[in-house]
């Protein structure tokens, strides 16, 4: 059975810093694209940032220079550190992890974790 948990997430202050983590179990990790989502209340979800499975990262605009995005093969987890936080950094943060070109049958969802950033 496929289990993707996120942890990690909080309140924290304009310019401080977070770091997400997320575990996923049952699945091959290191062939695995993983990605990390973002949806905020009223929005649609939004990719952040993706790390394939040789390492290659991608960033939205909004969070380059600021978030990074890393992955631990041997512990089949995969990280999101949060720098410069911004109030509109808010929202709920959700793990993805997906083996293109199959991404129909094998794309798998952790539950979220909320990043509230608020003075």
């Amino acid at each position: 059975q496929v289990q993707v948990v996120e942890s990690g997430g909080g309140l924290v202050q304009p310019g401080g810093s977070l770091r997400l983590s997320c575990a996923a179990s049952g699945i091959r990790f290191s062939i695995y694209v993983m990605g990390w989502y973002r949806q905020a209340p009223g929005k649609q979800r939004d990719l952040v940032a993706t790390v394939t499975s040789g390492g290659s990262t991608n960033y939205v605009d909004s969070v380059k220079g600021r978030f990074t995005i890393s992955r631990d093969n041997s512990k089949n987890t995969v990280y999101l550190q949060m720098n410069s936080l911004k109030p509109e950094d808010t929202a709920v943060y959700y793990c993805n992890a997906q083996l293109p070109p199959y991404v129909n049958q094998f794309t798998y969802w952790g539950q979220g974790t909320q990043v509230t950033v608020s003075s």
